[in-house]
């Protein structure tokens, strides 16, 4: 393999990861969107909140690695936001919120980096 071919394989598995983690948004976008509008009745309200909490896990503990390509000081601000929707997703999980308007809207930003 010439090293061409090598850095055409290593970018397209980059643009593979990152339609997999804007796919995953996507549905934890829409779960939360539902859960807004009243959609979701118990215990898919409940359900909706832990997969985001579960998506955002996965990505601070990809993030915290250091075999992670992305720059340090962006690493570091996507876990203080990741951090942020896992504690904001436990808050309303546990009634001390009912907004997921900002939880949403800082989901679509994030989604949105990825393109």
């Amino acid at each position: 393999m010439t090293l061409s071919s090598y850095d055409a394989v290593i970018e397209d598995s980059g643009r593979e990861a990152r339609a997999r983690e804007q796919q995953a948004l996507n549905h934890g976008i829409d779960l939360l969107r539902r859960l807004q509008a009243g959609d979701l009745a118990p215990p898919e309200d409940a359900e909706a909140l832990l997969f985001i909490r579960r998506l955002w896990a996965f990505f601070v503990e990809d993030l915290s690695s250091a075999r992670n390509g992305l720059p340090e000081k962006l690493r570091a601000d996507l876990i203080s936001i990741g951090l942020w929707i896992i504690r904001e997703a436990d808050r309303i999980r546990q009634q001390n919120s009912s907004d997921v308007t900002e939880l949403v809207a800082i989901n679509v930003m994030i989604r949105d980096a990825l393109a």
